[in-house]
């Protein structure tokens, strides 16, 4: 068997070849090949090659690499109809992401290549990150660090009621979706003392939080919110002016799940109003957002590059995990995480 480890500069050649060694053994004493690439992102950005999305290098490489190659595992590395159409030998894809959304999985299929995934690989890192930019967002320290880092300003007018932040204690923080990353926030948040709302028909009986029964209720009653619904035609736009003008005035929106799920120009409206005291936001509709962008004037607004699941942790886990499905095709066992078994 023949692998191919096409890494990146996040989630690394070396630590998929690592892993893949660990669970399959190799080196001078035997095991399995492994043939490795390194692709350009994050140094590059990721787009869209051929038909599939978020995807780094080209299918002109890809088919350089696969030749000969029975099982591939990456990040970001596209396979397209074209390449899989030039992999003859290739049996397996392996993606160290939470969807293989650089895969065409229906030509994969029709090849009989089967496509895994690495499902929860960034959850721990993007529930801590989500309280952080919260966290950042109330208490208003990014701007008071900017004012006194940048401009050497004793910016002690944040001491006035009118900016003086929010506390999660005691407040209400409600969590539109309740998954992998929702069910740790609300964890976390419980333990600061927060009263916690859920909406979420698929919620696990163990996350603490009271279940509400609609968006509206839970968007009235809650003077935090917190997305963390996958995107589906049924999500897409969820949050816009009306869910937002529910929410009691000056309350704060955080974002660290997927830009589509927000009306981005309500936003703006809302935080130029008041009616947000703020937000907090790691995604957008166009990422990067484009220069003169309309976030980039409106007040009371912590941003971040999509690095909500940005750590080292996620890189060394999402190798294990890939590494694991490896092992159990070599072994012929069940495959935990394939999506056309």
């Amino acid at each position: 068997m023949t692998i191919l480890a096409a890494g990146d500069h996040f989630v690394r050649t070396d630590l998929l070849t690592g892993a893949l060694r660990a669970e399959l053994g190799g080196g001078p004493d035997g095991g399995p090949a492994i043939r490795e690439l390194t692709l350009p992102w994050p140094v590059e950005p990721f787009g869209r090659v051929a038909e599939v999305d978020e995807a780094s290098g080209t299918e002109d490489l890809m088919i350089e690499a696969v030749g000969g190659i029975e099982v591939a595992v990456t990040q970001m590395a596209p396979f397209t109809r074209k390449v899989l159409e030039n992999a003859p030998a290739l049996r397996l894809v392996v993606v160290s992401r939470g969807g293989p959304v650089n895969v065409n999985v229906e030509a994969a299929t029709g090849r009989g290549i089967r496509v895994c995934y690495a499902p929860g690989r960034n959850a721990t890192a993007t529930a801590e990150f989500t309280v952080g930019i919260l966290l950042a967002t109330l208490r208003r320290i990014p701007e008071t660090h900017a004012a006194l880092a940048l401009r050497g300003e004793w910016a002690s007018d944040h001491y006035t009621y009118e900016k003086c932040g929010l506390e999660i204690e005691g407040t209400t923080v409600g969590l539109v979706g309740c998954g992998a990353v929702g069910g740790r926030v609300a964890r976390i948040l419980a333990a600061f003392g927060a009263e916690v709302l859920i909406f979420d028909p698929y919620a696990p009986a163990d996350v603490p939080g009271e279940r509400v029964g609609s968006l509206d209720e839970l968007m009235s009653r809650a003077r935090i919110v917190s997305l963390h619904a996958r995107v589906t035609p049924e999500t897409r736009g969820l949050i816009g002016a009306r869910e937002i003008g529910l929410m009691p005035h000056g309350s704060v929106l955080v974002n660290v799940a997927r830009g589509p799920l927000l009306d981005y120009d309500a936003l703006c409206d809302a935080l130029e109003s008041g009616q947000l005291m703020g937000a907090g936001l790691d995604t957008f509709a166009v990422e990067p957002p484009p220069p003169g962008a309309r976030i980039f004037d409106v007040p009371n607004l912590v941003m971040t590059p999509h690095l909500g699941g940005a750590s080292r942790a996620v890189a060394e886990k999402a190798a294990r995990i890939v590494a694991a499905e490896v092992g159990r095709y070599r072994r012929g066992e069940p495959l935990a995480h394939c999506l056309n078994p």
